[in-house]
């Protein structure tokens, strides 16, 4: 069944319920009651972090319907983003224009139709969409669908009313999740999500098939640790737009939580909080020296197992893994609002550290040493504001900025309201660093010459400035404007959607940009990259009615609130 027909009748006869998630407060660790407060009118320029006010305040833009409630679906989940996400609305271009007035770009319609060519379908039914629609080029893996690369397009369907192509993928990669990994003579833990799948017809036999991928085919055979935050992130942001917790509620969904939370959440000999990651194991596919604790893992992980914990059943096996996952989350949010964070005081302090200290009260106690500190940040480095740098680990900091950690960081609340705000600042005072003409850099600085050449392998295609390596990436955007909106900030979205329009329909949605700027499309880059159209359609979606990003933002957990005994100098 086509899936656009199936999003029309989702629009017309169903009623949405309440979100039902099992919330916190039930096990007493903490207090959404704030949410819970009447919309008071909000001026969208002001700098005030979401988490001190309701999403509601963001009615300036929004269309006046709020979603009806189900009380009959009101039972253990419940969740305070329910009390505001609008009703299954079309927001593409078959959508009457926006009573706020929000003019909709001519290339949306062309983005949708772009977005509707790449979907895939799997005995009838759409089951994902996949990475790339460019005939000119090799299919590699490009023709297969992609965990994190569905992700956005997943968003758009659900900003639609299409939620069951969503609700398809959920399942079969959830069936997918229950199948014998191996590489080579290794067998990979119970709970690896598949980094990508595709439908294998068989003409003879008139069938098909799903094969998965669980880093077995992947450059450098690794397993990607990133898909299975995704699923869990898209299993509630299904249930929050749908209203429909009987998905989420299936055995076979917790029990597909429980496996990749025992993965994360198993007891080894680690000192920290955070998890042990090889390279190539999540957006950056490739060796760029983000081995070891990476911030885009981390951020992924904590806004997890937030999720996890509203979407776990209190039984006997759920309220086992909500004391675990509350125990980490106390722990890993003091680490990593401590330790990953870094602004101009806190640089200042690095510079000055002493090294070799060796008891309890060390001020330096991963043993960074000063002269490790690259001469690029000190001019990087504005006086108000910061970010969360790439990785911590014993004697290592790398202090490159990544874009999607420091957004997922918004999103989560890993993000203190203040540290929210300080990354908003550092995007604007560094604007042509970070944004330049196509947004948005994957990481800053780029790593060149003999760095290069030890941190890559010597990688021709990430070499500076393109890729990974520095490189603009369209499908940025969706987060960049969601932490724009959940920080007050909608004016920097609207800023750099107006950039993005500008070049991408005309160079056929590239997967990536070149250049210090992002001026060239790259020189690898595939056209027709499902995740830049499905990117720019999630961003126009949210800045129409801002109320969509309650799929995928979560409120500060203040009695988590770990209390901070290192750098404040991001309160201003």
């Amino acid at each position: 069944m086509d899936v656009q027909r199936k999003g029309n009748v989702t629009q017309n006869g169903s009623v949405r319920g309440s979100d039902m998630l099992c919330t916190l407060a039930e096990t007493g660790e903490c207090d959404f009651s704030k949410l819970m407060e009447r919309p008071r009118p909000l001026n969208m320029e002001r700098k005030r972090s979401l988490d001190e006010r309701s999403l509601n305040e963001l009615s300036i833009a929004l269309s006046p319907h709020l979603s009806s409630r189900n009380a009959e679906n009101s039972s253990h989940f419940t969740d305070p983003f329910g009390y505001f996400l609008s009703p299954d609305r079309r927001s593409g271009y078959n959508t009457p224009r926006p009573e706020n007035g929000f003019e909709t770009h001519p290339m949306v319609a062309e983005a949708w139709e772009a977005l509707r060519r790449s979907l895939v379908y799997f005995r009838g039914e759409p089951v994902g969409t996949i990475a790339a629609l460019d005939n000119s080029e090799e299919n590699l893996n490009y023709d297969q669908v992609f965990v994190r690369d569905f992700f956005p397009s997943a968003l758009a369907f659900l900003m639609n009313g299409e939620s069951e192509i969503v609700k398809n993928f959920i399942l079969k990669t959830l069936r997918l999740q229950s199948w014998e990994k191996k590489i080579d003579r290794f067998q990979l833990g119970e709970g690896v999500m598949p980094a990508s799948f595709k439908v294998l017809h068989d003409p003879v036999r008139n069938n098909e098939t799903l094969i998965a991928d669980f880093g077995e085919s992947a450059i450098g055979r690794v397993a990607p640790v990133d898909s299975g935050f995704w699923w869990i992130i898209l299993l509630r942001a299904y249930t929050k737009s749908t209203g429909d917790t009987s998905l989420a509620e299936r055995s076979e969904c917790q029990k597909g939580m429980r496996l990749i939370l025992s993965l994360c959440l198993s007891e080894g000999f680690d000192t920290f909080p955070t998890l042990l990651c090889a390279d190539g194991c999540c957006m950056i596919d490739r060796r760029m020296g983000v081995y070891g604790y990476p911030m885009e893992i981390q951020a992924l992980f904590f806004m997890a197992l937030r999720c996890a914990l509203l979407l776990l059943k209190q039984d006997v096996e759920g309220k086992e893994f909500v004391e675990r996952i509350v125990k980490r989350l106390h722990a890993l949010t003091y680490h990593m609002r401590g330790y990953f964070w870094i602004d101009l005081k806190q640089l200042n302090d690095i510079y000055r550290y002493k090294t070799e200290e060796y008891s309890h009260t060390a001020v330096n106690k991963f043993n960074v040493i000063p002269d490790s500190l690259p001469e690029w940040l000190f001019d990087f480095m504005p006086t108000r504001g910061g970010y969360f740098v790439g990785n911590v680990s014993p004697a290592r900091m790398d202090f490159r900025w990544f874009c999607l950690g420091n957004c997922i960081a918004i999103l989560s609340s890993l993000a203190t309201p203040e540290q929210s705000t300080a990354i908003m600042d550092l995007i604007e005072s560094r604007w042509e660093e970070l944004v330049g003409e196509m947004p948005l850099k994957v990481c800053y600085p780029a790593i060149e010459n003999h760095e290069w050449r030890i941190v890559t392998g010597c990688d021709p295609k990430n070499t500076r400035w393109s890729y990974h390596n520095g490189g603009s990436w369209p499908v940025l955007l969706w987060l960049l404007t969601a932490a724009c909106i959940k920080t007050g900030r909608p004016l920097i979205a609207r800023r750099a959607i107006e950039l993005a329009e500008a070049r991408l329909l005309k160079d056929s949605w590239p997967e990536y940009y070149d250049g210090k700027l992002g001026c060239y499309i790259g020189k690898q880059a595939r056209k027709f990259q499902t995740w830049s159209i499905a990117g720019y359609l999630v961003a126009k979606m949210m800045l129409e009615d801002p109320s969509h990003i309650g799929m995928i933002s979560l409120e500060e957990d203040r009695q988590t609130k770990p209390a901070m005994r290192r750098s404040n100098s991001w309160t201003f």
